[in-house]
Formats: structure tokens, sequence, C-alpha cells
């Protein structure tokens, strides 16, 4: 490890790397989700999707354009650093509300990612994801409201409180 970096900021710089995960699925913010893997980073989440971790980004976000609203919570982080190198698991909760012609539909995802990051060109990012689909589950819902007042893209009021972020 570099004598300049400190291991308390490196292993933040990967939670809060993780943590704007969620904010970019949730936001479909594409830019900031593939700011989060190098260029020649990878992802396998099994029969979902494997190859660029730019491309499962890509696709997730796709993905959620198609439903009525969604959520992650990232929760559980276990970091290990290992010089230039580190390991992390996650636990990912997301939560996918849906239309259906019967009714709405929610599904809810529990996961963990295992993740190996490596620091280049000055920044933590990820070289490889595993997600591990623990369990899951669909089931009719009856929602409370019309809806919330978050938006899915960068007109939600969060980016002016928080700025341009990474």
């Amino acid at each position: 490890m570099s004598a300049s970096r400190d291991p308390v900021a490196d292993r933040q710089a990967i939670a809060d790397a993780l943590h704007l995960y969620a904010r970019a699925v949730d936001r479909l913010d594409v830019p900031l989700g593939h700011g989060l893997w190098h260029v020649d980073g990878t992802a396998d989440y099994g029969d979902y999707y494997q190859g660029s971790g730019r491309g499962v980004i890509d696709r997730i976000c796709a993905d959620h354009r198609g439903l009525l609203a969604h959520c992650h919570q990232m929760t559980n982080m276990v970091i290990a650093l290992d010089g230039d190198r580190a390991g992390s698991e996650t636990y990912c909760i997301a939560t996918l509300r849906m239309q259906r012609p019967d009714g709405q539909m929610q599904m809810s995802v529990w996961t963990r990612y295992v993740d190996r990051w490596s620091w280049r060109d000055g920044r933590w990012a990820m070289d490889h994801r595993t997600a591990l689909r623990e369990f899951d589950e669909v089931r009719p819902v009856q929602p409370l409201s019309a809806g919330g007042m978050g938006r899915r893209d960068r007109d939600d009021s969060s980016y002016a409180v928080l700025g341009n972020l990474p």
C-alpha cells in the first residue's frame, strides 16, 4: 500500500462506492454506475447477466425503467484490504414494484455481492463482482399511496442537495 494512503480512508472509499451503486441503479444514473467499475471490470450475476461491469449497469437501468419504483439498500459490509487490492462482501436488499394486468406486484431480492477491487489511476474501483442471490419473492401488494415524491433521474431533489457526484 502506498505510504500516502490511509487504510481507513481506503475502506471508506470502497464503502462509499458500494453505496453509490445503490444510488446509481435507483436513480437510473448510468454514468455514476459505470464509474464504479474499472473499464475492464466484469460482473457475474448468474442467469441474469454475465459480462462487463459497465454492461450490468446498462442492463439493470434498462430493466428498471420498466418498473414503477425500486429501492436498493446496501448492508453488512465487510472490506478486506491487501495493498492495492481489496475484497468486499455486501448484502443488498432490492425491492421492486411493477404493474401487472391483475394489479401491482412487489419483488424483493436478497443478494450478497462479493467484489474484488483494485487501486488504479488514483481510485478504488471494481475488477469483478459475483452476485450471489440468496432468495427472492414476488407478491401482490396494495399501495398505501399513489406514489412517492422521489424521481428516478437527475431531477431527483437529492442531486440539488448533494451536488455533482463522482
